[in-house]
């Protein structure tokens, strides 16, 4: 699956799917519980491992809206964002509370699920379809994906960067993308705050709905990905001493 784009980007990590669900799949262990950050799991399962959630094992109150687990009020986020209290240090990613309130206003919602999982895309059970599709790369796979992305469409607004927490600019805006049909495609994991979790440093996330996700697979045969100057960089990719993993 995507063998064009993996061909193409010399991709070492597995494309993540993100899929989502009422109901366990058969013959899967919920092992997802965790109190902090996600994106750890999402590196893990780039790098084969897939993670299950559900709304009573993801311990952040961020975290289990970003997943698209739940739509529940962040209580005193708009402070945590950004200047604090006396007891609780802020992370000033907000110049002041009426501002992070503003944009917690702004925050995109899910559709909410019982659970959703993090598959290597090539792992993911017959039968399930993935609502988005996560690529963990460098900046010269980023910069190709964000191209391609652009390829079919007119206005050039084929891929957004958008403020948020990590796991919701990696997996909420994808997946409320995929939900209302747009093909639009997200650049994520500049929250610092989500960084200094990867085990990685260099990576970005680029997340696509799975629709989406397909017609840029079919394309790439016949697009920029086939000539001369991404030859040259697609030389320097392939030629990386670390060994795919896939």
């Amino acid at each position: 699956m995507l063998s064009n784009l993996r061909q193409s980007l010399c991709l070492k990590l597995h494309p993540v799917a993100v899929w989502k669900g009422n109901a366990l799949p058969p013959e899967v262990v919920e092992t997802g519980s965790t109190g902090g950050c996600l994106i750890p799991a999402l590196e893990k399962a780039a790098k084969g491992t897939p993670t299950v959630f559900s709304q009573e094992t993801v311990g952040c109150p961020g975290g289990r809206q970003g997943l698209g687990l739940t739509r529940q009020a962040m209580e005193g986020m708009d402070r945590f964002l950004s200047t604090g209290t006396e007891t609780r240090p802020g992370m000033g990613y907000k110049k002041d509370p009426a501002m992070a309130a503003c944009y917690l206003k702004t925050l995109s919602a899910s559709q909410p699920a019982r659970y959703v999982a993090f598959y290597p895309l090539d792992q993911l059970p017959e039968g399930l379809t993935p609502t988005a599709v996560i690529f963990l790369v460098n900046a010269h796979q980023l910069s190709a994906l964000a191209t391609l992305a652009n390829y079919d469409q007119a206005d050039g607004r084929g891929v957004e960067l958008r403020f948020g927490a990590g796991c919701a600019q990696a997996v909420l805006y994808s997946l409320c993308h995929a939900e209302a049909g747009e093909d639009v495609c997200t650049i994520g994991l500049t929250d610092p705050s989500a960084r200094i979790h990867l085990e990685q440093g260099e990576l970005l996330s680029f997340s696509v709905p799975y629709r989406r996700c397909l017609t840029m697979e079919a394309q790439a045969a016949e697009s920029f990905l086939v000539k001369g100057v991404w030859r040259q960089i697609q030389k320097e990719l392939c030629s990386s001493p670390a060994a795919p993993l896939l």
